[in-house]
């Protein structure tokens, strides 16, 4: 795997064109990943507010899939933004 990053790296060094492919797998790579930990933490959350209390589930649900939702459309927005830059 490291002499395909070498070998990308060189080329990259080379030609503006693959510098610019690195890029933008970086940058999907830093929004997807963010993205995920964001909903990660808000499914630990919602699950231990809902141990600690079960009454609320319903609104401990909802308030986590509006969060969830935002973080999502926050990183499809990062996405678009890497695919056209």
């Amino acid at each position: 795997m490291s002499y395909e990053l070498l070998a990308a790296v060189q080329e990259a060094a080379t030609n503006p064109e693959a510098g610019f492919a690195i890029g933008k797998g970086l940058g999907i790579a830093g929004a997807v990943i963010g993205a995920g930990l964001g909903i990660g933490q808000i499914g630990a959350a919602a699950a231990q507010g809902i141990a600690r209390q079960p009454e609320a589930a319903g609104n401990i649900q909802t308030a986590a899939l509006i969060v969830a939702a935002l973080i999502e459309g926050a990183a499809l927005f990062g996405l678009v933004l890497v695919a056209i830059g």
